[in-house]
């Protein structure tokens, strides 16, 4: 074989081995970039749905602060059909008692604020700084509110909501406390933070 075969015999090999090594060393670059594209697995938590059992709730008690949905914490509350019946009386001392703002889905614009009257889902923050409001279902006089009929009170600056989280007039909080997006997977289990609709 004269020496120009053996140098194009060689060129070839080269040729060949350099290409695959690039095209090697450019999948491995490519695949942590692309990799990076997507959403890390505490991300992806911190936005995913959760799964509360409400089976246990006693009429007249909240759950809560439950495990956070997108760092916020969740109270969920099984009214009584007396606190049900005094949202009605607390409607002409509130700020928004018809739920205007988009504070809640479409689906909890009513007087409850609600799917079902007897549960209510509400994101556990005050509207004005964050603070935490406390749940007072007790319909009895207090220093803040002589005509309490049950609620959430933040200590922090004087916030107060009643049992459908809608804000009273008059107080820091600008609006009502947020309801989140969520289903009912059974009688027995919420779904929070996605609509039944939702994909």
């Amino acid at each position: 074989m004269s020496d120009e075969g053996i140098n194009k015999t060689r060129r070839n090999f080269l040729i060949g081995a350099t290409s695959v090594v690039g095209s090697v060393g450019v999948v491995g670059v490519a695949v942590p970039f692309i990799g990076s594209w997507n959403p890390s697995a505490k991300a992806l938590a911190a936005g995913a749905p959760i799964k509360v059992d409400v089976s246990r709730l006693e009429p007249g008690d909240m759950l809560g602060p439950i495990p956070a949905w997108r760092d916020k914490p969740v109270f969920i509350v099984k009214r009584t059909d007396a606190m049900v019946a005094a949202l009605g009386k607390t409607s002409a001392r509130l700020a928004d008692p018809d739920s205007i703002q988009a504070q809640q889905p479409d689906y909890a614009r009513n007087e409850g604020r609600s799917i079902r009257p007897d549960l209510l889902v509400l994101v556990g923050i005050c509207t004005h700084l964050g603070c935490s409001p406390k749940f007072n279902p007790e319909v009895t006089p207090q220093e803040y509110d002589p005509d309490w009929l049950g609620g959430f009170y933040c200590p922090c600056h004087g916030s107060k909501f009643d049992l459908a989280g809608r804000v009273y007039s008059g107080v820091p909080a600008p609006t009502n406390l947020e309801v989140p997006p969520y289903f009912y997977e059974n009688d027995t289990v919420l779904v929070i933070g996605k609509d039944k609709g939702a994909a």
